[in-house]
C-alpha cells in the first residue's frame, strides 16, 4: 500500500490538481493506490473505460475522475481534466523524492581540472574527467562516469553506471538511468578488399558528440552513439525506454516517446512529438514526420509523413495494416477454397472436353 506518514485533506489535494470537489473537503487522505487495490484512506483514480468494474467495486475514499465518470454513492470524487496526469501530480507531492548530501565525495575520482558545481553532489566511485563540468543540484550515483570535456547541465540525475563519454553534452533537468551510454563510438566501418593482412572493415574514426537537451529522460542500458561527424541530438522533453538503440547522427526531435527495445538508425531524423513503440525499428536516412506514430514491432523504412500513424514490417499505413491483419487470419480457409475451386474448374474442363 502506498501510504505517507502525513495524511492530508482531500480539498487540499483537490485544489493542488485543480479539481472539482464532489465530498467531504476535510476527509483524511493516507495514500494512493489502484483502484483494486485501494481502501479507506486513500485516493485513486479512474480515466479508462475498461477498469470500470474496478471504479463500481473500489474501497477507495476518493477518486480522481473524468467529466464523464458516473457518480457512485459513498464515493467522493474530484473531477479533473486528465485523472491519469493529476495523479501523477498527488504522487510527487505525496512522495517528493529525497536528494542525496550535497558535496563530492572522498572516494569519488574527480579530476583537478574538472568543474563541479558547489551544489553538486559526486557519490563514491563516480568518476568526472579533466575538463568536463558538472552543474549545480546535478547527481552522481556511484558508478557514474563523465569523460574529459563533458558537460552535465543542472538537476541532473545520472544513476549508478552511467556512461557519458567525452565531449559529449547534457543539458538541465536530465535523468540518465542505472547503465546508459551517451557517446559510445557510432557503428561506422568501410570495408578494405585489399588491406595488406586481408579483407577487414576498417574503423571510421567517430570524431562528433551526443548532445541531449533539456528535460530528456532515458532508460536503463538505453545506447546512445556519438556522431561521426558533427552531433547526435536528442531533442527537448524526449522520452526514452529502457534498451533503446539510438545511432549516430540521428536527430530525435522535442517531445518524442520512444518505447523499449526500439532502434533508430543512422542518419534518421523523428520530427516533433514523434511515437515509437516497443520494439520498432527504422532504418537510415530517412524521416518520421512530426507527430508520428509508429506500431510495436514496426519496421520503417521509407519516410513517414507528418500526423501519419503506421505499423507493420514493412510499416504501411495503421488502416490498411488492421485490413492485412484480419486478413492474414482467413489466408488457411482462403487457400483450400482456391484449391477446392481450382479442382472444379479442372473436373469442368475435363467434361466439356469430352
Amino acid at each position: 500500500m502506498n501510504r505517507t506518514s502525513t495524511p492530508r485533506r482531500l480539498g487540499e489535494l483537490a485544489t493542488h490538481v485543480g479539481g472539482e470537489l464532489l465530498g467531504d473537503a476535510g476527509l483524511l487522505i493516507q495514500g494512493l493506490n489502484g483502484l483494486a487495490e485501494a481502501g479507506p484512506g486513500d485516493v485513486s483514480f479512474y480515466g479508462n473505460t475498461k477498469y470500470r468494474r474496478d471504479y463500481e467495486a473500489t474501497r477507495a475514499s476518493a477518486v480522481l475522475v473524468g467529466s464523464d465518470a458516473p457518480p457512485r454513492q459513498g464515493l467522493a470524487l474530484i473531477r479533473v481534466p486528465n485523472p491519469h496526469l493529476a495523479f501523477a501530480r498527488l504522487l510527487t507531492l505525496f512522495h517528493a523524492p529525497s536528494r542525496p548530501a550535497v558535496g563530492v565525495s572522498s572516494q569519488a575520482h574527480v579530476h583537478p581540472e574538472a568543474r563541479v558545481h558547489p551544489e553538486a553532489t559526486v557519490m563514491a566511485g563516480a568518476t568526472v574527467e579533466q575538463g568536463a563540468s558538472v552543474g549545480a543540484r546535478s547527481v552522481l550515483y556511484p558508478g557514474a562516469y563523465v569523460g574529459p570535456e563533458a558537460s552535465i547541465g543542472e538537476n541532473c540525475l545520472l544513476y549508478p553506471n552511467v556512461t557519458v563519454r567525452e565531449r559529449c553534452q547534457v543539458g538541465s533537468r536530465v535523468i540518465l538511468h542505472a547503465s546508459c551510454v551517451v557517446g559510445a563510438d557510432g557503428f561506422g566501418f568501410a570495408f578494405d578488399a585489399e588491406a595488406d593482412n586481408g579483407p577487414q572493415h576498417y574503423k571510421i574514426p567517430q570524431t562528433g558528440i551526443v548532445r541531449i537537451e533539456d528535460d530528456v529522460e532515458v532508460g536503463a542500458c538505453t545506447c546512445i552513439d556519438r556522431a561521426t561527424l558533427g552531433e547526435t541530438i536528442i531533442g527537448r522533453g524526449t522520452k526514452i525506454d529502457n534498451l533503446v538503440q539510438i545511432a549516430h547522427n540521428v536527430k530525435v526531435g522535442p517531445l518524442s516517446l520512444i518505447c523499449a527495445q526500439a532502434g533508430v538508425s543512422g542518419s534518421a531524423e523523428l520530427g516533433t512529438g514523434v511515437v515509437l513503440a516497443g520494439q520498432v525499428g527504422v532504418v537510415g536516412h530517412i524521416r518520421v514526420g512530426d507527430l508520428a506514430k509508429v506500431g510495436a514491432q514496426s519496421g520503417v523504412a521509407h519516410d513517414v509523413e507528418d500526423g501519419q500513424i503506421v505499423s507493420g514490417s514493412p510499416a504501411i499505413p495503421h488502416r490498411e495494416w488492421l485490413k492485412a491483419s484480419a486478413a492474414a487470419s482467413q489466408l488457411g480457409d482462403l487457400l483450400k477454397e482456391v484449391r477446392a475451386l481450382r479442382r472444379r474448374v479442372e473436373s469442368l474442363e475435363k467434361e466439356k472436353g469430352k
